[in-house]
């Protein structure tokens, strides 16, 4: 033992050999292996305590365009620039569904690509070729800068004759309304209308008439571009008032986009309507008014919104959510809202000292329900599960942060 001491080369070469030959046994290499992933498991509970999330910048997307998909990882901020990465090129009259500015903010996210049609638009005599993946007649006309208004009638079909017309596709023609004036007791306002004559008018805008009124022209007189016909009330103080009507709205489900995703087929367009008071007077001064009638005179124009009604989330995000015991229906509703507040950094803090998932202002709400809020998403989402209780539960909550972009 001395002697080792005194020369200390040979001991370190002793002590190597020791250690070379215990590399060697054949045990060594499976027990490291097993302590190295006993290590990582128990390090990676003492961190999480819930199911892993897998944390990037990059989404998936799905693409289709041309007759065929392709599901791509992205970090492209939106549609746009997707497409541009993809070197995707669109021509006149294509369409982008969902819009080319559209963020894309989750995964699985799905893109659509038309491409246009040839299409013949018959106006009043003037024939058009027009080329457009527009879903709606109106939306065709109009993305072919022909302008047309709500009471215009329009009627898509296919052409009687290939041949004859030169081109193949749909035919949309457009059945102009008259453009008219009309003075109903002093307030003057253009309209439109299919009426042949005054008293069709009458009828078609419902326009009840009294004793006492006057109609200049005559009820049988034709109407013509740009004809005036007025309606007066004597020894009676009338007051007219237009009013806005706003579009209605329908909603089509659609497969082909994602859950979430809302699309815009048919812009609609605001109505307007007159609605008639008889003022009552008392030494000359108004002390009341009863409501006569309303006429509308521009009849609103349906907005078309497709609604995407399909839900594809990644497994680490559902085993998350349910680990956090929520509901498998109230999955989409989750990930929509989640991906936008935090797209799904658990961690994520705000300029504003929001914190988690679903981005708790102030944050010391979510620090005092989870102390360990940075790595338990199970916690947060429990957490954020009672806050959207405020809404009636996530569906309530997801239908807030749509009209509002928060929640």
């Amino acid at each position: 033992m001395r002697r080792l001491r005194n020369n200390p080369n040979e001991f370190i070469a002793n002590r190597r050999r020791k250690l070379w030959s215990l590399k060697n046994h054949p045990f060594v290499v499976p027990i490291a292996t097993l302590l190295t992933l006993l290590i990582i498991t128990f390090v990676t509970f003492l961190n999480l305590g819930s199911p892993t999330l897998v944390q990037s910048d990059s989404h998936i997307a799905i693409v289709s365009y041309d007759k065929q998909s392709q599901t791509i990882p992205t970090k492209a901020p939106n549609v746009g620039e997707l497409l541009k990465r993809l070197n995707i090129k669109l021509y006149e009259g294509d369409i982008v569904e969902p819009t080319a500015d559209t963020p894309i903010l989750e995964d699985n996210f799905r893109v659509n690509v038309y491409r246009a049609r040839p299409v013949i638009i018959y106006d009043n005599g003037h024939k058009t070729l027009a080329y457009s993946a527009a879903t709606t007649s109106r939306s065709i006309v109009t993305q072919a800068g022909i302008t047309v208004y709500p009471e215009d009638n329009l009627k898509t079909t296919l052409p009687d004759s290939i041949l004859k017309n030169n081109a193949i596709g749909e035919e949309v023609v457009i059945d102009r309304a008259t453009a008219i004036y009309l003075n109903l007791y002093g307030t003057a306002v253009p309209i439109r209308t299919h009426a042949k004559a005054v008293g069709d008018l009458l009828k078609e805008k419902n326009i009840q008439l009294e004793t006492s009124d006057t109609v200049e022209p005559a009820l049988t007189t034709r109407l013509t571009t740009n004809s005036q016909i007025f309606i007066i009330r004597k020894g009676t103080q009338i007051a007219t008032v237009e009013e806005t009507i706003s579009p209605p709205t329908q909603v089509v489900e659609d497969a082909s986009l994602s859950f979430g995703t809302t699309v815009i087929r048919q812009k609609g367009i605001p109505g307007k309507k007159l609605v008639t008071y008889q003022i009552e007077l008392q030494n000359g001064k108004e002390v009341g008014r009863n409501k006569i009638q309303e006429v509308i005179v521009q009849a609103p124009l349906e907005q078309i919104v497709a609604r995407g009604k399909t839900v594809n989330i990644a497994g680490d995000k559902t085993g998350l959510m349910a680990a956090a015991g929520i509901s498998s229906a109230d999955y989409a509703y989750v990930n929509y809202i989640i991906s936008r507040e935090s797209n799904w950094r658990i961690n994520a803090v705000s300029s504003a000292g929001c914190y988690g998932l679903g981005q708790s202002c102030p944050g010391s709400k979510l620090v005092s329900s989870c102390p360990s809020w940075q790595t338990d998403g199970a916690c947060q989402l429990q957490f954020f599960t009672g806050y959207a209780s405020r809404y009636g539960g996530w569906g309530g909550a997801y239908n807030f942060w749509l009209s509002h972009g928060w929640w």
